[in-house]
This record gives C-alpha cells, structure tokens and sequence, in this order.
C-alpha cells in the first residue's frame, strides 16, 4: 500500500495523508487531486517533477549514489558543457548552462556561462578534433566564476589553429 502527502492550505486544511495500492510514495502539492512533486516507488527510483506549479525540479544538498561501487559518495555535477563548431562562424551545437562562446581570434575561445558558478575554483576538461585533420591539443588561458577561456594547438605545427569539433566541461 502506498502513502500519499498532500500538501495544503490554510483553505483546503493543510497536509492530508491517503493511501493507494501502488506501493509508491508520492508527494503532491495542491489540493484534492493536485500534482506529484516528488515519487518514489518500490525500487527506491526517484522523481522530481519538473513544471508543477510551486516546483523547481531540482534537488539541493549533497546527493549520494552507490552505483554498484559497494559504498554511497557524493555526486559531483557537470555544471555546464559546451559542443561547438570551432571554424569559421564559432556556433553551439549543443550546450547546458552555456549562454555563448567568444571567438577571441583563431584557436582563441572563451565560454560564457549562463549561471555562473560560485567562484573560479572549478575543474574544467575541453577536447578537440578531429584527428584526420590535424592532432590537436588545447591549453587554459583564464577563468572568471562566469567565463572559462582556452586556445587549441596543432600539435604537428605547434601553432594557435581553430579546430572543427571543441568540447568543454565544466564540473564544481
């Protein structure tokens, strides 16, 4: 059998508690019916609902994940990540928590965060390509809480170069 919080108001009488058959605990915001916030059912999965009015779908504090390691750890987050085309007219191809990227000259690159994070002390990880073009490598430049900038390098000639495929991530 399954628990059922309802949230209220001081209109509808405030926190209900029911019960269903689904063996699953939801959490629902509103009245009479509402909508599930928060779900977790008998294998312990959880969701977070995302759009339901008075929701964020979002979760802060330390989350833990044992993923088949033996042991829960907390779970550092990819905080923004960028896939580029890095020739040309520099344009995202795919990007979270990336508002732009700056084309500082050729091989030059700035990302711009769309949130910044909290201060400058992140890790980032960025990569380049492709190889049947020229190998290529990439070094940091500078890093604000709101910008991460680097260059890529042809590793055959040494030289600043634009590279078609540039991938960052940034993780705090």
């Amino acid at each position: 059998m399954a628990n059922i919080i309802t949230a209220g108001n001081s209109t509808n009488g405030g926190t209900a508690i029911s019960t269903d058959t689904s063996g699953t605990l939801n959490i629902v915001t509103g009245s009479g019916a509402g909508a599930t916030a928060i779900s977790i059912d008998t294998s312990q999965a959880t969701t977070f609902a995302a759009g339901v009015s008075g929701t964020t779908g979002s979760f802060s504090g330390n989350m833990s994940f044992n993923s088949g390691y033996g042991s829960a750890a907390v779970a550092y987050g990819c905080r923004a990540w960028v896939n580029f085309n890095g020739t040309g007219t520099v344009a995202i191809r795919a990007s979270g928590n990336v508002t732009s990227i700056t084309d500082n000259g050729t091989g030059d690159y700035t990302v711009n965060f769309t949130t910044a994070m909290p201060d400058a002390n992140y890790s980032a990880t960025h990569g380049q390509g492709p190889r049947s073009v020229a190998p290529f490598c990439s070094v940091y430049v500078s890093n604000t809480s709101s910008t991460y900038s680097f260059q890529t390098i042809n590793t055959i000639t040494g030289a600043v170069a634009d590279a078609s495929i540039v991938f960052v991530a940034i993780v705090r």
